[in-house]
């Protein structure tokens, strides 16, 4: 959910800006086009590439967590016992249930008792790199494509107007989204993207319009 978000709504931020900022230095229709699409494959290899490596990096650490959990396991069992116990004291069984509900998970399955409860992984939920990197890359293309859409269906001099509405638009729906799906303030979440984005296309097309 976070990459597939994320990506979204850099693909619309930042192709909409590109355009925006070309168009306001009073390009071309076919010049806007190309730096629109140069946009769309450039965003979607950097988010594939930053999604992958530092999904990757949350990984290392992952798996260097749990060889180190392991070890700790094997040399010193009644240590890592204690632990789990005082976990279980904390969240509110008294001291003898704490014990005996350790010595079970322990018996079970030590290392993944330690990795939930100790270091807060859960397998389920672990960092897929590759995973993350096409969500992203993906979904920035979906959220590239409704800008570039847009400079295709209106007239040139349309484009400059087009695009911002389209985009703010799509913003605060995409963050309405997100917000509804995770529990959170929905006005809150689309003002907020609204905003951004809107500042984003703002600078961008002064930057285009200064140097026209």
């Amino acid at each position: 959910m976070r990459a597939a978000v994320l990506g979204a709504n850099d693909g619309i931020v930042s192709t909409a800006s590109l355009i925006v900022g070309v168009a306001a230095a009073n390009s071309s229709q076919s010049n806007i086009i190309l730096v629109g699409m140069a946009g769309l494959v450039a965003g979607a290899m950097s988010m594939a590439a930053g999604e992958y490596v530092s999904v990757s990096s949350q990984s290392d650490a992952e798996r260097a967590d749990l060889e180190k959990e392991r070890r700790e396991l094997a040399e010193e069992p009644e240590h890592e016992h204690a632990e789990m116990a005082a976990i279980y004291v904390e969240r509110g069984l008294d001291e003898n249930l704490a014990a005996e509900v350790a010595t079970q998970l322990m018996d079970h399955d030590a290392l993944g008792a330690h990795a939930r409860d100790e270091l807060g992984i859960i397998e389920e939920y672990t960092a897929k790199p590759f995973q993350a990197a096409v969500t992203s890359a993906a979904s920035f293309v979906v959220g590239a494509l409704l800008p570039m859409l847009v400079v295709f269906l209106v007239p040139l001099s349309k484009v400059i107007w087009a695009v911002p509405a389209s985009a703010l638009l799509s913003l605060a729906l995409l963050g309405a989204l997100a917000a509804r799906a995770g529990g959170a303030p929905i006005l809150t979440a689309a003002i907020r993207v609204f905003f951004w984005g809107a500042l984003a296309m703002l600078f961008t097309a002064i930057v285009g319009y200064w140097f026209a």
